[in-house]
């Protein structure tokens, strides 16, 4: 799995105030759990970029004073107009405890419903998946080479690996839909 090193910096005084003095310099208050003890700290707005505007997991190195911790982002709230981050938490990793991510998925194959004039349509595109922080895999991998018009790819289709699947496994991932032409010619055949 990727790695982003983030550096932080630890606050002396937490509030509103104070968080919307920082905010306003670039910086984003965060705060680090899963530890002994909470740490609240800010880091600059522009290393989010490349763990926040990705479509891929990551793991992030978490360099607070010179201390660095093993994480990941747990939750990010963003301004609702202006988009910019507010506020970031992150989760510390230990090697012995499994922890839930959403895990991107990538398709391989060519469907045969969309050669056949279908519309391939996603539904989902992240899995939450529960296993170690060795364990965690980079994407969940979907093969639609046997998907025909009208049919679909389940999360109980996936065969995990060292990881637990925590998604319905009746839950839709990928449908080739039949379009409206396809459905139009099938009717009139039967007829």
């Amino acid at each position: 799995m990727k790695n982003v090193e983030i550096i932080g910096f630890k606050r002396a005084n937490l509030g509103k105030k104070e968080s919307k003095d920082l905010r306003l310099e670039g910086n984003v208050p965060c705060v680090m759990y899963g530890g002994k003890d909470q740490i609240h700290f800010y880091a600059p707005m522009i290393l989010f970029r490349d763990l926040v505007y990705t479509g891929d997991a990551h793991m992030v190195d978490l360099n607070i004073e010179g201390t660095t911790y093993n994480c990941i982002l747990q939750d990010i709230q963003f301004h609702p107009v202006s988009e910019t981050i507010l506020h970031a938490d992150f989760l510390q990793l230990f090697e012995k405890r499994a922890v839930k991510m959403d895990i991107p998925v990538k398709f391989e194959g060519t469907a045969p419903g969309v050669i056949a004039g279908g519309k391939m349509i996603t539904k989902l595109r992240k899995i939450t998946v529960k296993a170690l922080p060795a364990d965690m895999p980079d994407y969940i991998t979907v093969d639609i080479s046997k998907l025909a018009l009208g049919k679909s790819v389940k999360v109980g289709e996936i065969t995990p690996g060292n990881f637990e699947i925590l998604n319905n496994p009746s839950t839709s991932i990928a449908t080739v839909e039949i379009p409206r032409a396809l459905r139009g010619k099938g009717a009139t055949a039967e007829e």
